[in-house]
């Protein structure tokens, strides 16, 4: 079928689809298991990728507040997304792109965009065709390519905001033939206080979803234990699914066994089978076991790392967390993390930098908590405690440098005080005429060269590295000169940008203007957290680690 000439909908992309929906409450574990089951499927030999669908009318997350909606994600290409890309990154191991993330926003943006310039030739404009022919174009086109495409529902089952896209699904079944689409339903099966799982909800979950047209294929009940075989008939019986297409999902003390944990289940085989792609699979002693020989790895070491932020929210600073257990899985080493509040860092919360084996001061915007994370700079530069700065931890190394060493009485970032008399950090230059805030900053993967013979060219073990921004400040040029005395040198550069500072009179004191934790995977962990936690376990040796890095 050729494609709409009115909404540009080519039905013909696209392989095989998993559709990822969930029922009762948000925040299961729908990514988590989506994840998963693409780990399973990449390891049979598959070319996996994934779309995250948000409901909600911002075009992309990059003004959403962390307590909200957790951490915004950003992209190789500078798109500001959803934190589970940012999970399909991790257990896919690929890099996804800003049209993974479909939003209503960015959905009716276009569409109104195209009525306003005639596109549609005079036509009335609805939802049904126009949005959710454009909902199912960006799905394939995200899909184009690869052999399973994973596309995860954002919010529960009976949001109005989900309703056109819900709609999109109904329409994508009449499209593809049985073997090629898959609908899996993630639901929640709690205790009773007798401790007997109840189905119930699941059973009113699967009712909605089959009221507005959709047959869920597969059912995975999230459960404090697997779920008892009882549990698993019942919810087949009066959810009309075959008991085999009835799955466990419990609680994990680790996300990175989940996949293991499905694989048990057999859910991966069941999506093969029903997916038509068993004759395609690798057979089963050829599939990868990198996964489970990673994070199964024993760890004979423990540290304990200070995170000193704003927001009491693990969500909000999740990659990380996520970077800093890769680099403990690299490592052989348990990292414990220890929530250090910004606002309190002076008082009551010193004594946990006290017990911390490291500091990491990560990103972040806004004036609270800037006071505290300066503080923690301090401590780490003044008791020689490992220490990795984060964008804005980047930038607050600089100005307690400032203030603290060389004596600049009043230097901050002009983004917190914009009468400081010394600006050691300022606007960029191409924010100055900046007025709209979403998507405006400086995003996504950029080059930065290196200094040889530097703290920076041991962590990398190379001349130049790419890692992801978002900010809009940088270190002021006319300081440059002065600020680079007494202990501290700029080791990275993109042209005339301070992207790297570390201390020479330091054992392990490493900021960068980046996001590198961004890019940390499970078997690639990032340099600069790789490099923290063997600083904090007393290794001084980097070259044989550096071999094993994949940059």
């Amino acid at each position: 079928m050729p494609a709409d000439p009115d909404t540009g909908y080519d039905p013909s992309l696209g392989r095989k689809f998993v559709f990822v929906t969930g029922g009762v409450m948000s925040g299961l574990g729908k990514g988590i298991t989506a994840a998963s089951t693409g780990r399973l499927l990449a390891n049979a030999g598959f070319d996996v990728t994934a779309v995250k669908v948000d409901p909600y009318l911002n075009v992309d997350a990059g003004t959403m507040n962390p307590y909200e909606h957790g951490e915004v994600y950003v992209l190789k290409d500078g798109g500001e997304v959803d934190l589970d890309l940012g999970n399909y990154e991790r257990f896919l191991g690929t890099d996804m792109t800003f049209d993974h993330n479909v939003t209503t926003g960015k959905t009716y943006q276009h569409v109104i965009e195209r009525e306003r310039a005639g596109d549609y030739l005079g036509k009335t404009v609805q939802i049904i065709p126009h949005v959710t022919d454009d909902i199912k174009r960006r799905i394939r086109e995200a899909a184009e390519g690869s052999d399973v495409c994973l596309v995860e529902i954002g919010g529960t089952v009976g949001d109005i905001e989900s309703m056109p896209f819900l709609e999109a699904l109904r329409q994508f079944a009449h499209e593809e033939d049985d073997e090629d689409i898959l609908f899996t339903h993630v639901t929640l099966v709690p205790y009773s206080k007798n401790g007997e799982q109840k189905t119930k909800p699941t059973q009113h979950s699967v009712k909605e979803l089959r009221s507005i047209g959709l047959q869920p294929d597969i059912l995975v009940g999230r459960s404090e234990d697997r779920l008892d075989p009882e549990t698993k008939e019942k919810i087949a019986l009066f959810c009309d699914v075959p008991t085999d297409a009835v799955f466990s999902n419990p609680d994990v003390p680790d996300i990175y066994h989940v996949p293991l944990m499905v694989e048990d289940e057999g859910l991966d085989e069941y999506v093969m089978e029903r997916l038509g792609l068993v004759d395609e699979a690798l057979p089963k002693a050829e599939r990868s076991t990198e996964w489970r020989e990673l994070v199964t790895r024993d760890r004979d070491r423990e540290i304990d790392v200070a995170l000193v932020g704003k927001y009491a929210l693990e969500d909000a600073y999740m990659s990380i967390h996520e970077a800093l257990k890769h680099a403990g899985i690299h490592t052989e080493t348990e990292v414990n993390v220890l929530w250090v509040d910004a606002d309190e860092t002076r008082a009551e919360h010193e004594e946990r930098l006290a017990d911390a084996d490291a500091v990491v001061v990560p990103g972040g915007f806004g004036s609270r908590g800037t006071d505290g994370k300066i503080e923690a700079v301090r401590y780490a530069r003044e008791n020689d405690v490992p220490f990795l700065g984060l964008c804005l931890g980047f930038q607050m190394a600089v100005v307690e440098h400032a203030r603290n060493v060389l004596g600049l009485e009043g230097a901050h970032s002009a983004e917190i005080d914009p009468d400081t008399p010394h600006p050691v950090i300022d606007l960029l230059p191409e924010q100055y005429e900046t007025e709209d805030m979403g998507g405006t900053m400086r995003l996504g993967a950029h080059e930065t060269d290196i200094e040889p013979d530097t703290l920076a060219a041991r962590v990398y073990g190379a001349d130049s590295c790419t890692e992801r921004h978002r900010h809009r400040y940088e270190v002021n040029p006319e300081y440059i000169e002065r600020l680079e005395a007494d202990g501290l040198t700029f080791s990275g550069h993109a042209d005339n940008r301070m992207e790297i500072v570390e201390r020479g009179d330091h054992p392990f004191f490493f900021g960068t203007q980046a996001h590198p934790e961004f890019r940390s995977r499970p078997d690639r962990a990032s340099p600069p957290f790789v490099a923290l936690v063997e600083a904090a376990l007393g290794s001084t040796d980097t070259t044989e680690r550096n071999a094993d890095v994949r940059l």
